[in-house]
């Protein structure tokens, strides 16, 4: 994250400033990605720091909010993946609880554990929501995608009307 950044005007006018305080490289890393626009890395010469000065960074508190951000990000821009990545961790969880049961069931007929059951089904419930959640954002990127392609569009002709 150390270095310059050169910033093209399609990525200057498509940018979305979400981000206020050091996590703002990454958000920016993953706009360009996302809409792939070109990245080119230039090795900088990196020094120490001055002796008698302080960095104003915190490595732990600092680190946490790149990777909070990148949390979210992954969220917003990959939400099928991150959704159904949940709704398994759910579908997992609600069976492995659910298999005892069963087990016990087909044994003797009789359900001794009512309320684990109850809470494998509300589990299991939680698990396809999160999953159909995830296809429907899923279908909205797709669709904000095109809409970002036409605005695109927009602003290379309005780039070259001022040329």
């Amino acid at each position: 994250m150390t270095g310059y950044r050169a910033l093209s005007y399609q990525f200057v006018k498509s940018f979305p400033v979400l981000s206020t305080g050091f996590e703002i490289e990454t958000e920016m890393t993953i706009h360009s990605v996302d809409k792939n626009m070109l990245i080119e890395n230039i090795v900088i010469d990196y020094r120490d720091r001055p002796d008698g000065s302080e960095s104003k960074l915190n490595t732990y508190s600092d680190g946490f909010k790149v990777l909070k951000t990148i949390g979210k990000l992954f969220r917003d821009y990959k939400p099928l993946a991150f959704f159904g990545f949940l709704s398994g961790i759910l579908s997992c969880v609600a069976s492995c609880f659910f298999i005892p049961i069963f087990i016990e069931y087909i044994n003797t007929g009789l359900v001794p554990n009512f309320p684990t059951l109850i809470v494998c089904c509300f589990v299991m419930v939680a698990a396809i929501q999160s999953l159909f959640s995830g296809l429907i954002l899923e279908s909205i990127i797709h669709k904000n995608k095109q809409v970002f392609e036409l605005k695109l569009i927009e602003i290379d002709s309005e780039l070259q009307r001022k040329t």
